[in-house]
């Protein structure tokens, strides 16, 4: 993943689009509220939030491109569990792919994401020539890569951030346990538990 930087190449006219980007409050300063990081997604939930096939979810925790950071699955019937974050990077790889951008581009961009912290990752827009994905922490940035020709489309954590938090409004999350919830009416997991203390 490639990162820009603004840094000493002011001109009169990025200056004026800098300021019209920072005006419209779109791309960067977007202030968001962190969710707590106990409370999980399970699978059909992560799908419907992010847009995406539960085939596609499986495959991406399968060959470790999301996983699930609340609960991986243990075995035949055990529910991973995603957090917010999770679902936000889900989104974005979604995107990403969406656009062009080739599976070990967005690979390299996942990994670069995770050693952010979850507040930082508001402030980044990615950018992307269709074959290279860049990080921009400022309108300034946005604004090089345009002038550079190198920019063909963005996305806006932030944007993208509000567009989970509201999906997932209206889902249904779960806290994190030690072990899965055994429900009442599942007579095979009543059946092993009685045998296990039995």
């Amino acid at each position: 993943m490639a990162v820009s930087s603004g840094e000493g190449k002011a001109t009169p006219d990025r200056h004026m689009a800098s300021r019209r980007a920072g005006e419209q409050g779109l791309l960067f300063d977007t202030q968001v509220s962190v969710p707590p990081e106990d409370v999980g997604y399970r699978g059909p939930t992560a799908c419907a939030a992010a847009g995406i096939t539960y085939r596609q979810l499986d495959y991406w925790a399968r060959t470790k491109l999301v996983e699930p950071s609340v609960r991986a699955a243990h075995g035949s019937g055990s529910q991973r569990l995603y957090s917010f974050r999770d679902i936000l990077v889900l989104k974005v790889v979604k995107r990403l792919l969406d656009t062009g951008v080739s599976l070990q581009q967005i690979r390299t961009a996942v990994i670069h994401l995770r050693d952010r912290g979850v507040q930082d990752l508001a402030q980044i827009t990615l950018m992307s020539d269709g074959v290279s994905v860049y990080e921009c922490t400022s309108a300034d940035e946005v604004v090089d890569l345009l002038q550079g020709g190198q920019g063909v489309f963005g996305i806006a954590l932030g944007r993208v951030w509000q567009e989970v938090e509201g999906s997932l409004a209206e889902l249904p999350g779960e806290r994190a346990a030690a072990d899965p919830p055994v429900h009442p009416h599942d007579e095979l997991a009543n059946r092993r538990r009685a045998r296990r203390t039995g």
